[in-house]
């Protein structure tokens, strides 16, 4: 490369090969095309607008124009050969300039997520990808009916509604495994839950779960493994939130983290429903919506479309084969926890 190309000026002997074509009236050759695409695509890396290439080549071809109109037309046609491969050469550029930032930030992504790399380097990378480590910071995973990729319609929409409203400073938006997910500062709860509105209205029903506020690199990956693993209560639970907050169900971590304690609770209480006609399915989904509605008869019969009679005697039912009654203080909480585990346990659809 020569001082005037370092400098974003045209081609080198641009004018020269533009006569010469044109007084020949031949079209540019493969070498030439390749030498013009090359020179394109340093311009691009130069920081050179693909406009002012444009401009400097249209005010070369001007200086060195033909003045009979037979040489004019071939003089054009290599013109347009020209501008078309310092256009394609500065293109490609672009792309692979936009290929190599992508693969490093979806590297930094997978090595933040996942808790990898040394963390003085990881914090040196975050800065480049407006996040500063040393804060506190929460994430939001949101999930909807189709997974979603980098580039996808749902992901762009909802990234330019959070980045139009709170702009792109100490914020990534990014997709992984077909989620989409948002860091932000662990101050900054509005950005999150404005993000979850953004998911529900542009997926038509997705659901986001955020995790909590923690703080450096370890925080970060600690706050998505809490959003993710309350998606997955959402499931298993049957919660129909679109947002839910990890901070509100820390008691369900808790019950299942003496799995097998979990087992015999369900077991011992609940293994008794196996007998009743039909299976355990109906009484189990009678206590779930009796216990959400907060123990009111009236109020879970309307939601089971039933009659309070009716709901009465199934919970009677439930009293002869359990021993335990669901309208005695004395014995709710472990009924209740032992339908809660149930849900968290799969059963009776996976044996314990």
């Amino acid at each position: 490369m020569n001082g005037s190309e370092a400098a974003g000026d045209c081609f080198d002997g641009y004018p020269e090969l533009l006569a010469a074509a044109a007084s020949a009236g031949r079209r540019l050759t493969r070498a030439e095309l390749d030498a013009l695409r090359a020179f394109g695509e340093r311009t691009a890396g130069s920081g050179t607008t693909l406009r002012q290439v444009v401009a400097k080549h249209l005010e070369a071809a001007r200086s060195a124009w033909p003045g009979t109109p037979a040489s004019s037309d071939s003089a054009l046609a290599v013109m347009a050969q020209a501008i078309d491969a310092l256009a394609e050469g500065y293109d490609r550029a672009q792309h692979f300039a936009v290929r190599q930032q992508e693969a490093a930030r979806r590297e930094f992504i997978d090595d933040l997520l996942y808790g990898r790399s040394d963390l003085g380097r990881l914090a040196e990378r975050s800065e480049r990808f407006g996040l500063r480590l040393s804060r506190a910071h929460a994430v939001a995973v949101a999930q909807g009916p189709d997974p979603y990729a980098e580039g996808d319609d749902v992901p762009r929409r909802v990234e330019r509604a959070v980045t139009g409203r709170f702009g792109e400073r100490q914020i990534l938006l990014t997709t992984k495994e077909g989620r989409l997910i948002c860091i932000a500062p662990g101050d900054r709860r509005d950005v999150l839950t404005h993000f979850a509105k953004q998911v529900h209205a542009a997926t038509d029903g997705g659901r986001t779960a955020i995790g909590r506020t923690h703080h450096g690199a370890d925080g970060v990956v600690h706050s998505y493994e809490e959003a993710l693993n309350t998606l997955d209560l959402a499931v298993r639970l049957g919660l129909d939130a679109p947002v839910l907050n990890a901070a509100d169900l820390l008691v369900y971590p808790v019950l299942t983290r003496d799995r097998q304690a979990m087992t015999d609770l369900v077991r011992a209480t609940l293994g008794p429903l196996l007998r009743a006609r039909g299976g355990p399915r109906t009484a189990l989904d009678t206590l779930t919506v009796y216990f959400d509605s907060g123990c009111n008869a009236t109020e879970a019969a309307r939601q089971l479309s039933l009659s309070v009679r009716a709901l009465t005697y199934r919970l009677e039912r439930i009293h002869q084969l359990t021993g335990t009654n669901p309208a005695d203080p004395h014995h709710r909480y472990a009924l209740q926890t032992a339908v809660i585990g149930a849900r968290l346990l799969n059963w009776p659809e996976q044996s314990l």
